[in-house]
Order: C-alpha cells, then structure tokens, then sequence
C-alpha cells in the first residue's frame, strides 16, 4: 500500500490592504473596491436579468448592500468579487422571487424611443416568445453532462477566458475549447426545433 501525500498547506493570503481600510470605515477605500468590481458585478446581473436598466439598480443594491454589511464579511483567501457576486446573485433570485407575483415596467421601459409596441397583443405575444426561448435554453442546458454545463457556464455566465475557465476546472486550455465546442453542439441541436419554429 502507498503511503498517501499529505494535503498541501497553502499559505495564507494577507487581507489586501484596500479591503482592510475599507473595513475600518474608509470610504476612499471603499470607493476603490467598487471602481475595481463594479463592471464584473454588473455584467454578472445583466446576464441573469437581461435588462441594462434592472442591472444597474441591482448592481448599485449589491454595493450598498455589501457596504452595510462589510463589517460582517471575513477574508477567507478568496476575492472580494467572490463576495459581491454571491450578494448579486442572491439579490437577483430576490427580484424574480418578487417578480413572479407582480409585473413591473420601469419608466425606461415606457418612454424607450427605440421601442414602439404596436399593441398590447404584440407585445404579450412578444413576451411570450421570450419566455418559450428562456425556457428552451434552460432545458438544452440540462440535457448536457455536468462538465459541458460547467464550462458552458464559467465562459458565458461568469465572463471567464478560456485560459481562466482551464484554471478552475485544473484542466488545459486544449480540453476547454473542446468541451465548450461540443457543448455548444449539443445545446444547438436541442434548440433546433425552435429556430425551425421562428
């Protein structure tokens, strides 16, 4: 029998110095933290709700939130990203929690220029349309395996390179572009009969 490697200890990673400060009530500091996270929070938001102007509320609801709380929040080693992306996506599964027993109409919904609903039929049928392809999408992703569906997800929801989405797989660069490309087959097959249907 072989004798098993013991786990490696990693060193620990000091709490960078711009979150410490941040924490001890800097708002410099704090402002530094949004600067450097707030397009990553926002793309995050916009790739669930798939409105810029919901984004951008939920975006500035993440930070006020993390600000209220960041006395709360213990550095573990992982990214301040980290973090804010686990208050967005809990903010986000709010909204449609909310959402699911009411219809909101933002007033840029309203007044948008660029949007002219020639009836209300058109527009619930164009609704409608949205929900059938949403829900289309989301049964071709579960037809995939486990991998194809993480890599599915760490390149298209959580914005990843190929080189970051290898990295936290622990997978080469070679096996990532591969399983994105079949997965993509797969996932298009699925939803083939729904182009056919458009």
């Amino acid at each position: 029998m072989k004798p098993q490697a013991s786990p490696k200890i990693l060193p620990a990673m000091a709490e960078p110095e711009t979150l410490r400060l941040a924490r001890a009530g800097d708002r410099d500091a704090f402002a530094d933290l949004y600067n450097e996270h707030r397009g990553a929070v926002y793309t995050f938001i916009q790739r669930k709700v798939y409105n810029p102007h919901l984004a951008d509320d939920l975006t500035q609801d993440v930070f006020v939130r993390a600000l209220s709380r960041l006395e709360t929040y213990a550095w573990q080693g992982r990214g301040f990203g980290a973090w804010l992306n686990t208050i967005a996506r809990n903010l986000v599964t709010d909204h449609f929690k909310r959402s699911s027993t009411r219809r909101e109409t933002t007033v840029a919904e309203m007044f948008d220029a660029d949007e002219v609903v020639a009836s209300a039929e058109e527009a619930a049928l164009d609704h409608l349309s949205r929900a059938e392809r949403r829900a289309a999408v989301a049964t071709a992703l579960a037809f995939l395996s486990p991998g194809q569906r993480a890599v599915l997800e760490r390149r298209y929801l959580q914005d990843m390179s190929v080189q970051e989405a290898a990295a936290s797989m622990n997978t080469t660069t070679g096996a990532v572009k591969t399983m994105t490309y079949r997965a993509m087959q797969a996932a298009t097959g699925r939803l083939a009969p729904l182009r056919g249907a458009a």
